[in-house]
C-alpha cells in the first residue's frame, strides 16, 4: 500500500489579490541569501529576524505595491511560502 500526501495548491489565490498578510510572520534567517543588513534584526542571543517596523509589516515591503523590494535577496522561508499553499491560505487576506 502507498499512500502519498501533497500540498494542494490553491490557484485561485494570488498575491496580487492579498493584503501581504504573510509579512506580518515573524521570519527566521537561518541560511545566507543575501539579505541586506537594513533588514536584519539580531536578538539577544544572535538570532536574525527580518525587521519589522512598529505597524508589525516585514520592514523590505514596498507599502504601494505591496511586493517584496528585495524578492532576489528574500529569506529562505520566505521562498518556500509558496503562493497557494496551506500556509499561504492560513494567512490569506483579500484586498
Amino acid at each position: 500500500m502507498t499512500i502519498t500526501i501533497t500540498n494542494v495548491v490553491d490557484t485561485a489565490i494570488t498575491c496580487s489579490a492579498c493584503i501581504a498578510s504573510c509579512c506580518k510572520l515573524e521570519v527566521m534567517l537561518i541560511t545566507d541569501t543575501g539579505v541586506p543588513k537594513a533588514h536584519i534584526k539580531t536578538d539577544q542571543w544572535g538570532a536574525q529576524t527580518m525587521a519589522r517596523l512598529a505597524d508589525g509589516w516585514c520592514s523590505a515591503l514596498n507599502r504601494t505595491t505591496l511586493k517584496c523590494s528585495i524578492y532576489e535577496n528574500r529569506p529562505w522561508i520566505c521562498r518556500e511560502f509558496e503562493m497557494g499553499s496551506f500556509e499561504c491560505k492560513h494567512e490569506y487576506r483579500p484586498r
